[in-house]
């Protein structure tokens, strides 16, 4: 049957209890939530979606965003008194980062200043122009310090869509990919959403996240609708995520 035969399903009836492993709603550090009172915008607002618990990531990318491990903790403690103040203490959040494999990547691993989402997890990205020119050797330093790189959004990355071995040769080398959910939809572009599509069929992805920034990728993520076929091979991972990181 076709798909568009297809009664689809709203994703967000199956996000009751997600734990949100890559956000961007820690304030005033990176590209996403600006002040406090946007990131208590963004909590409600994926509170009403079932989600309260969050592994906040904002980027540590040399030269553009160089956050470290006092900067980010000083936006979380900003957050943490903000919920207190808003009524909303059953909200849970906690502090990492997505790393930008960059020139300055290696000296982070090597003088131990990484921030983890959990204790032998770390998020990691790359440019969406070119892979990373240290790239192998910068996942060669992560599993040396028994860490188990999880790279973000591998649907995004345009210079990888035509080459499926180099996925292949990422999971080879340990890497655990973790799908953007707005990527089910077309909100980043029809050859996104096609190779997230791909991913999954393929059985690439481990974990999923909002990699929520703003009110628009809040509003497009509460209308995010899928097939019964994707909600299939999304649920176990919906709940792998939140069993890992919950």
């Amino acid at each position: 049957m076709f798909d568009f035969f297809v009664k689809k399903k709203f994703l967000v009836d199956y996000l009751d209890g997600f734990t949100d492993i890559h956000n961007h709603i820690l304030p005033g550090i990176d590209d996403g939530a600006k002040t406090v009172e946007e990131s208590i915008v963004l909590i409600k607002g994926m509170g009403e979606i079932g989600i309260s618990n969050f592994i906040c990531t904002p980027h540590i990318m040399e030269n553009y965003y160089p956050n470290n491990k006092g900067s980010i903790q000083g936006a979380l403690t900003l957050v943490e008194n903000a919920l207190k103040t808003n009524d909303l203490s059953h909200v849970n959040v906690k502090a990492a980062a997505e790393h930008m494999i960059d020139s300055g990547f290696e000296a982070l691993v090597e003088s131990d200043s990484l921030m983890q989402i959990s204790d032998n997890y770390i998020l990691v990205e790359m440019s969406y122009l070119q892979a990373s020119l240290n790239f192998e050797e910068s996942i060669e330093k992560l599993k040396d310090k028994d860490l188990y790189p999880i790279f973000a959004h591998p649907e995004r990355y345009a210079y990888l869509h035509h080459e499926r071995n180099d996925y292949t040769r990422m999971k080879d080398l340990g890497m655990l990919f973790q799908l953007n959910l707005l990527s089910l939809s077309g909100y980043y572009g029809k050859d996104v959403h096609k190779k997230a599509l791909n991913l999954l069929d393929h059985n690439l992805i481990d974990f999923v996240a909002s990699d929520l920034h703003n009110k628009n990728h809040l509003k497009h993520l509460k209308n995010i609708q899928i097939s019964p076929k994707v909600l299939d091979k999304i649920l176990p991972i919906i709940a792998r995520t939140s069993y890992n990181f919950g």
